[in-house]
């Protein structure tokens, strides 16, 4: 049993060492699956008690949950019976309330179809109006296109700004006032001469604007064609004042200022705005530019000299007038008080006649009471009056 087996090292390692170590494993080994029985043993009461735990904790989760289902069944229940009593009463005012507005949309459909057709009649009456306007307009078109055609012929042109200027002195000035066309003492004949007051020359009225040169600077599409029309139209222009001094400016006959008429607003503001160089020259020249609104201003200042110089001239004739007025109120004044002496006397017989009357009345009521007395001083001496016939 001593014999060595082998060696460990430095160690000699024997049979009965080799028994001994074997028989202390397998005790150790037996050991070891004791313990490992045990723990199980252990583990399996622990794990048991543990599902034995989760089971009652589960049933009282169980039971808590049942009752709750329970409790929500009822609530449920309570939920259901109070929800079908509020859909009742809902259905029923949702029923009102669709009646009461079913009637109002149908009296608003009713008001609604009425104001429709009356604003479909005001409609019709309005494109009625729309159409007369229109018609309006179309002859107002053909119109223009004829003074369009009128305008377009030199001679055409000249009488229609002959024809705006003697409407504007025709209608303000008398007959006696003014001339068209007359001749003066050189032969030349202006368009229109106004007659001054107090012997004075005559003012002179032109109406034969170039207005040709400014329509082809109205028509001009490009930079060079509208600058030649500019320089056409200030030359025209030019020309046309220096002919109305040259020709009608007669020392004692006529004024040394002229009326140059331009026959269109939008012309004679153009002109002031594009080519003041143009107003200046005729200013120096004693011409002046004039529209048909500044024609008809200068008409009425004229208007107004003209009644003033009458009214000077026809003084004396005012003043004999006056005075014969004033004689026929001196007669007026006169009768007047004739008339009141005459009211006077009237008066102061009738007041004589109301004391007599009262005097009769009481003595006819003393007649009638049968009061017969003798009659005092003083009625003796009124009685006595009245025999005389005062």
């Amino acid at each position: 049993m001593s014999e060595i087996v082998f060696t460990l090292g430095q160690t000699p390692v024997t049979l009965e060492t080799l028994v001994f170590a074997a028989g202390g494993a397998l005790l150790f080994l037996v050991f070891l699956l004791v313990v490992i029985a045990w723990r199980g043993t252990v583990n399996r009461a622990r794990v048991d008690a543990e599902a034995r735990e989760r089971a009652r904790e589960l049933d009282a989760q169980m039971a808590a949950l049942a009752k709750a289902q329970g409790e929500m069944t009822g609530r449920m229940q309570t939920m259901a019976e109070v929800f079908g009593t509020r859909q009742s009463e809902m259905v029923g005012g949702l029923t009102e309330r669709l009646d009461k507005m079913s009637q109002r949309v149908g009296q608003s459909m009713v008001e609604t179809t009425q104001r429709t057709q009356e604003s479909l009649a005001k409609v019709h009456e309005r494109l009625a109006v729309i159409d007369n306007a229109q018609s309006n307009i179309q002859s107002l078109s053909g119109q223009v296109v004829q003074l369009q055609q009128i305008l377009s012929n030199k001679q055409t042109r000249g009488a229609f700004g002959q024809g705006r200027m003697e409407a504007i002195i025709e209608d303000n000035l008398p007959k006696s006032a003014f001339a068209f066309q007359p001749t003066l003492s050189t032969g030349t004949r202006p368009d229109c001469l106004i007659y001054l007051p107090n012997d004075s020359a005559a003012l002179v009225v032109d109406a034969k604007f170039p207005l040709e040169a400014w329509s082809a600077l109205r028509s001009a599409q490009t930079e060079d064609a509208l600058k030649s029309a500019r320089q056409r139209f200030r030359q025209d222009v030019q020309r046309h004042i220096q002919d109305i001094r040259e020709r009608y400016f007669i020392p004692g006959e006529t004024q040394d200022t002229a009326f140059m008429f331009v026959p269109s607003e939008s012309v004679f503001a153009e002109i002031h705005d594009q080519f003041e160089d143009l107003v200046q020259k005729a200013h120096r020249a004693r011409v002046v530019i004039v529209s048909p609104s500044l024609l008809m201003l200068s008409i009425q200042v004229v208007q107004a000299v003209l009644k003033d110089a009458t009214m000077r001239q026809q003084a004396h004739v005012i003043q004999i007038e006056v005075g014969h007025l004033m004689d026929d109120l001196g007669r007026l004044d006169e009768r007047v008080r004739k008339l009141q002496t005459h009211f006077a006397q009237a008066t102061k017989d009738i007041d004589q006649i109301l004391i007599s009357n009262d005097k009769l009345q009481k003595r006819g009521n003393r007649i009638e009471a049968l009061e017969f007395e003798e009659p005092s001083a003083v009625e003796d001496v009124q009685q006595g009056r009245l025999a005389a016939g005062e």
